[in-house]
C-alpha cells in the first residue's frame, strides 16, 4: 500500500500531534514486508529519544532497528486474525508499539511508535544504553550523558492509551480506502454506463444516410483529428460528438462543451481562453478557460460558425500550435485537446463571403460529418417514435402507442426542428394522453396538425394493421403518388412541398414505382417549374 496518500488526512495528522505532545514519541507507517520507508530514505522527524535519534543516524542502528520493527511484523503475520497492538521490546531494550492495518480483510502493514520505557529508568539502565551505543554510534557519547533522564516513559495505563489511539488510527485508514474504492468504482461504472450510453449503436437510425454516418463515426473515433459536423439545428450534432469521444482513446478524459453563440465575443473568449486578475472590471481573480479544463480531452465547439474573425485566429493559433494566451496573460499556455466543431452554418460559402478564416476552415474541416435533417431518413421515424414514448414514459401513464391517424401525420410533417422538435412532441403528447391507451391525433400541436391538414380536414390514415414501418411507408407512397398527380408530375415543386430534395423526392419514386401509376400524359413526364 502507498502510504503516502495517508500522511495528510486528518486523523493521522492530528494523531501524530497528539502523541508527540503527550508523550514525545513519533508514529511511523510499515508496509506490508515490514518495510519503513520514511527510514530508508532519511526522510523522517528525527525522535526526541536521543538514543533512538543517534542509532537511526547510523547505518548499524538503523539495521538494528529495521530488524527490532521486523519482528514485530512478523508477529501480526503470524496471527492473522489478530485485529489489537502489540508490544515488543527493540534492540536497545526500549519499547515498540504497534496496530496491525487490515485492507478488505488483507494485511497491508501497521502503524507503530518506538523508543520509550515502561517504567522510569535508573542509572544502571542508562549504563547499559551508554554500552549498547558504543557499537552503534561510537562518537555519540559525549551528546548522551543523562540521556537516560529524558527516554519517554509510558505505564500501563498510558500504554493502553496509545494503544487504543493507534488502533483508531488504522480503522480510520482502513476506512477512507473503502471509501476511496467505492469512489473509484462507482466512477468507472459512470465510466462504463457513458460508454454504454453512447456507443455507435445507441445512436437511433437504421435509415441508409445514418448508417453512412456510423461507419464514418467509426474510422474518426480512434484518431485525433479535428472534425467537423454540420447539419441542422436538433439534428443530434452534440450527441454524435459525445459518441465520438466515449468511442475513442480519450474516453476516460474531459469533454467540454461550449456553444460559440450564446455569448458576446468578451465573455466568449474568457469562456474558451480564461483571464487573469485585473485583465477586465470584475475579474479579481485568475480563471481557467474551457481549453484548460478540457486538457487531454475533447472540446466539443457548438456552432462555431457564429466566432467572430478575432477569435477564429486565437481557435486557428489552438489548433496549430496547441497554445493560446488568456485574456490579460503574457504567457502562453500549453494544451493537449481534440476539438470537433459543429455548425448548422455552410462554411465553404461563409468562406467565399469573407465571413469565416479560409486557413481555420481547412484546419476543422479535417474529417466531416453531415447528418441528415429528420426530413430525409423518413425510415427511421417509427424506431425514434418508439424510443421516446419508452424514454418520457412515466409510472401510472397507460399509453403504448399513437393512433393510425397521428402517426401518418407525424410521417407527413416536415420536422423543422428535427430530432428535438419530435422528442419534445412525444414528451407532450405523454403528458396529455398518458392515460390513454392509444393517443388520438387531437393531441398533437396545432401547428403540425394545421401545417399537413390545412384547414383542419381529416387526415388519410395509413392502414392500421401491420408493422409501424410499413404503414408509414405506406403513408409515404400515398402522399408522393397524390403530390406527383396534383402537382401534374412537378418533382421541384413537389419536392419542396414535402421538405425533402429533389434527388430523394426521385429516389421514392423509383423505390414504389410511382412512374407506372400515375395518369395516361403524366408519366410521360411534365416540363419542370422553373426556377427563377
Amino acid at each position: 500500500m502507498d502510504f503516502e496518500k495517508h500522511q495528510n488526512l486528518h486523523t493521522i495528522v492530528m494523531l501524530r500531534d497528539v502523541i508527540r505532545k503527550w508523550w514525545q514519541v513519533e508514529l511511523s507507517f510499515a508496509d506490508r514486508n515490514g518495510v519503513v520507508h520514511d527510514w530508508q530514505r532519511g526522510d523522517f522527524i528525527p525522535p526526541p529519544n536521543d538514543f533512538c535519534r543517534h542509532s537511526l543516524g547510523s547505518r548499524e542502528g538503523m539495521r538494528r532497528c529495521a530488524q527490532s520493527v521486523r519482528v514485530l511484523h512478523e508477529k501480526f503475520k503470524a496471527a492473522k486474525k489478530l485485529r489489537r497492538s502489540l508490544s515488543h521490546d527493540c534492540h536497545l531494550r526500549l519499547s515498540i508499539v504497534g496496530a496491525p492495518l487490515y485492507i478488505r480483510n488483507e494485511y497491508e502493514g501497521f502503524l507503530f511508535v518506538e523508543g520509550f520505557a515502561r517504567q522510569p529508568l535508573t542509572p544502571g539502565d542508562g549504563q547499559v544504553l551508554m554500552d549498547k551505543m558504543r557499537d552503534i554510534a561510537p562518537g555519540a557519547q559525549a551528546d548522551l550523558e543523562g540521556a537516560w533522564e529524558r527516554v519517554p516513559v509510558l505505564d500501563g495505563s498510558e500504554l493502553s492509551k496509545l494503544s487504543d489511539l493507534l488502533e483508531f488510527a488504522v480503522t480510520e485508514i482502513e476506512n477512507q480506502e473503502v471509501e476511496l474504492t467505492r469512489k473509484e468504482e462507482t466512477i468507472q461504472s459512470m465510466a462504463s454506463e457513458l460508454s454504454n450510453r453512447y456507443r455507435f449503436e445507441k445512436i437511433i437510425g437504421r435509415s441508409g444516410a445514418m448508417n453512412e454516418v456510423f461507419r464514418l463515426m467509426e474510422k474518426v473515433a480512434n484518431s485525433d483529428s479535428t472534425v467537423l459536423i454540420n447539419g441542422e439545428s436538433g439534428t443530434g450534432k452534440e450527441l454524435v460528438a459525445r459518441a465520438i469521444h466515449h468511442n475513442g482513446p480519450r474516453k476516460d478524459k474531459p469533454f467540454v462543451v461550449q456553444n460559440c453563440s450564446a455569448f458576446n465575443d468578451n465573455l466568449l473568449e474568457s469562456a474558451l481562453f480564461g483571464h487573469t486578475r485585473g485583465a477586465f472590471t470584475g475579474a479579481l481573480k485568475d480563471k481557467k478557460g474551457l481549453f484548460e479544463v478540457a486538457d487531454t480531452g475533447t472540446f466539443f465547439l457548438d456552432e462555431v460558425g457564429d466566432m467572430s474573425p478575432a477569435l477564429q485566429v486565437k481557435l486557428l493559433r489552438v489548433l496549430q500550435e496547441g497554445t493560446f494566451l488568456p485574456v490579460g496573460g503574457t504567457q502562453s499556455r500549453e494544451v493537449d485537446v481534440r476539438v470537433i466543431a459543429a455548425t448548422h452554418k455552410d462554411l465553404g460559402e461563409m468562406v467565399k463571403r469573407g465571413e469565416f478564416r479560409e486557413d481555420l476552415y481547412y484546419r476543422i474541416n479535417v474529417i466531416r460529418l453531415q447528418l441528415p435533417p429528420l426530413r430525409e431518413r423518413k425510415d427511421d421515424l417509427p424506431v425514434l417514435i418508439d424510443h421516446f414514448l419508452r424514454k418520457h414514459h412515466r409510472e401510472g401513464q397507460r399509453a403504448r402507442g399513437l393512433a393510425p391517424e397521428a402517426l401518418g401525420i407525424l410521417g407527413a410533417y416536415a420536422w423543422p426542428g428535427n430530432i428535438r422538435e419530435l422528442e419534445n412532441e412525444i414528451e407532450r403528447l405523454l403528458v396529455l394522453g398518458g392515460e390513454l391507451e392509444v393517443i388520438p391525433a387531437e393531441l398533437l400541436s396545432s401547428r403540425i396538425r394545421d401545417t399537413v391538414v390545412p384547414g383542419g380536414g381529416h387526415f388519410i390514415a395509413p392502414r392500421a394493421h401491420g408493422k409501424l414501418h410499413e404503414a408509414v411507408e405506406s403513408l409515404e407512397k400515398e402522399m408522393i403518388h397524390q403530390g406527383l398527380v396534383r402537382t401534374r408530375n412537378n418533382k421541384s415543386r413537389l419536392s419542396r412541398e414535402l421538405g425533402i430534395s429533389r434527388s430523394n423526392l426521385i429516389l421514392k419514386i423509383t423505390r414504389y414505382g410511382l412512374d407506372r401509376l400515375l395518369p395516361e400524359g403524366l408519366a410521360d413526364g411534365v416540363d419542370e417549374e422553373a426556377e427563377a
